[in-house]
């Protein structure tokens, strides 16, 4: 059984609806906290909801989102919500990053032909090799030993960044980070 968002934070609130439709009723976009989805929610009337705000999108009583609209499209994101986005991920990967370490000290090949991590923008083959023969001397402890271990590497933290939008927005063949 897939599980479902129980709370989503707000990346941008549009009182009056999409810009361009003829529907004028408010609506907010949003991610939700547990599996990261994309989603367009209609709030109850009277209530504004704030930027970055956590809300209750469960089953039961919600308080301040009247329903789900469904997904987000990732052509509707405005601009706003792109650049809560990639904040809410930066976050994400700094409160979460053991996460990403223990990522980069157990991530495996896919096939024989393509290893987890030339999945991240910049990475390829030989840094692949250098971080397999870094990790089987000694396990990472942080994304900055990794970065200190293996020569020329881009920054971890940033090509976690652009993978986990990826993930979000586009749909991929192989899912690293989040589970869909």
């Amino acid at each position: 059984m897939i599980e479902k968002e129980e709370h989503a934070i707000v990346l941008d609130y549009l009182p009056y609806g999409y810009p361009l439709e003829k529907k004028m009723m408010p609506l907010a976009q949003a991610i939700g906290v547990k599996r990261f989805t994309l989603l367009q929610l209609i709030p109850r009337r009277g209530v504004k909801l704030e930027i970055g705000e956590k809300v209750y999108i469960g089953d039961g009583k919600r308080d301040k989102i009247y329903y789900i609209l469904g997904r987000l499209p990732e052509d509707k994101l405005t601009e706003t919500a792109k650049q809560q986005l990639a904040d809410f991920i930066e976050k994400e990967i700094a409160s979460n990053e053991k996460k990403f370490v223990d990522f980069f000290n157990n991530a495996s090949a896919i096939n024989t032909r393509i290893h987890q991590f030339e999945l991240l923008p910049g990475f390829g083959r030989k840094h692949t090799e250098a971080i397999l023969s870094e990790r089987n001397k000694k396990p990472f402890e942080s994304l900055e030993d990794l970065k200190e271990r293996v020569s020329n590497l881009p920054d971890p933290r940033k090509a976690i960044e652009k993978r986990f939008i990826e993930e979000i927005t586009i749909k991929q063949k192989y899912y690293l980070f989040i589970t869909i």
